[in-house]
């Protein structure tokens, strides 16, 4: 609960610090809130990080996008600061010390599963991001807009 409330903060913060309109930090505090939440969850019910990481930017993005659709605004606006919590920025501090101090097979194990877990991150939101546009261009066919 308390990674949940410090990713809510940190999302907020750079929301901050990117220059998001005051009428839209509270919905980029909620994303990454989200994000942690469900990052959380994934963890205490033993999944593995990776598969954590996913679930968890999943529904950060749905999330985003559902308030991109209320506030009609670009849903990266919340995903991209929501997002910045989840990173695995340890693992890659880790391989660059693994890397200096000559450890190889540490260096590559640390850098993999680092890898696997931006990849995880990227995967579930470009997952999102394709259902809810593919969703739009079918709406719009159906209208005769497109």
């Amino acid at each position: 609960m308390l990674s949940c409330i410090s990713a809510g903060i940190a999302s907020l913060g750079f929301a901050i610090i990117f220059n998001v309109p005051k009428n839209k930090l509270l919905g980029a505090s909620l994303c990454g809130a989200i994000g942690g939440l469900v990052y959380d969850i994934g963890l205490t019910l033993n999944y593995s990080q990776s598969f954590s990481l996913f679930i968890a930017s999943v529904a950060l993005a749905i999330t985003s996008e559902i308030l991109a659709r209320i506030i009609k605004c670009p849903s990266t606006i919340f995903s991209i600061c929501a997002l910045i919590p989840l990173v695995p920025g340890g693992g890659m501090y880790y391989t660059m010390l693994a890397i200096i101090n000559n450890d190889i097979n540490e260096a590559l194990l640390t850098g993999i599963d680092t890898i696997v877990q931006a990849c995880a991150i990227v995967i579930g939101v470009i997952l999102v991001s394709s259902i809810f546009h593919s969703y739009k261009k079918i709406e719009q066919l159906r209208k005769g807009n497109l």
